[in-house]
């Protein structure tokens, strides 16, 4: 870490530059579409927190360089339609059909989830043309539990690949909290205490919190005794980036440096993507009762 932080890093460069610039304007520009085309609509919009797209795409980049089988993503529902849509290839149109409540005929009543729900699997293809598969697992609302049910799926698809015994895990799974969900559930210091277990490990998760700093109407002051969302991550030894979200090309510093981690000591590591939520809540709030 001294050596990748304490001295200057190299600027990304012009090709990295306008890849950052076009996935910030894909996520913002689905965002904007939304808000005008479905005024008041629930979505959990990832407006003041769009650099998350850059760190999971350049990690996909270097997911796809490195030869990996797959990356599979578990996520609450922030920015969710945001990461089926720019990053795990669902398209437009199946999301704007969804918001237009057509329902799906090969059920009784419809699907009965909502569109911030579910799950999807595609194709990530890099600058360099390599391909690798990314998922992204269902998740019916209770936020960090899916955390030990992705880990769980992560670790099913590297048994059925058979290269535990030789340390190697092709299979990255990718985890995206919410800091007041990250710092109150159990479930996460439970994932993480089973992280180095023999029966559990998946060689090391890559941890990225949206920290809006507000969890539904709660100020951080009221919510955790500590300092940082992510202090519970500190007892597993895991390195802690706290990045500041206006600045697109430290979060893609930062999602690369993960990556490395990751693949060099096959241990967790958590990103805080120090960030703010532009709509309050679920885009229908009342600002004068919910944190604006």
């Amino acid at each position: 870490f001294q050596e990748k932080l304490e001295r200057p890093y190299a600027k990304p460069s012009r090709e990295e530059q306008a890849r950052i610039l076009e996935k910030l304007n894909e996520a913002e520009a689905f965002e904007t579409f939304l808000q005008t085309k479905f005024v008041g609509q629930k979505r959990f919009s990832l407006e003041g927190g769009e650099s998350t797209i850059t760190a999971l795409d350049e990690i996909l980049q270097m997911a796809a360089n490195d030869g990996m089988q797959e990356v599979a993503i578990g996520m609450a529902h922030r920015g969710r339609l945001n990461v089926l849509t720019n990053v795990a290839g669902k398209t437009y149109g199946q999301v704007f059909k969804e918001f237009e409540g057509n329902t799906d005929t090969s059920t009784v009543q419809g699907s009965g989830d909502v569109k911030y729900h579910l799950g999807t699997e595609g194709v990530f293809t890099n600058l360099e043309g390599k391909q690798v598969k990314v998922s992204l697992a269902a998740n019916p609302s209770h936020l960090e539990t899916v955390n030990p049910v992705l880990e769980g799926i992560v670790r099913a698809k590297i048994d059925r690949l058979d290269t535990i015994n030789d340390n190697i895990f092709p299979v990255l799974p990718v985890l995206i909290h919410g800091d007041a969900a990250f710092a109150g559930q159990g479930v996460v210091p439970e994932v993480l205490n089973m992280s180095q277990l023999r029966g559990y490990k998946v060689g090391g998760t890559i941890n990225i919190i949206i920290n809006n700093q507000v969890g539904f109407t709660t100020p951080p002051g009221e919510s955790r005794s500590t300092t940082y969302a992510t202090d519970v991550a500190k007892g597993y030894q895991a390195p802690i980036f706290h990045v500041n979200g206006d600045d697109p090309e430290a979060v893609f510093h930062v999602a690369q440096l993960a990556f490395e981690f990751r693949k060099e000591f096959k241990k967790d590591v958590v990103i805080d993507i120090v960030c703010y939520r532009r709509r309050g809540h679920n885009e229908g709030d009342d600002p004068s009762m919910t944190q604006p």
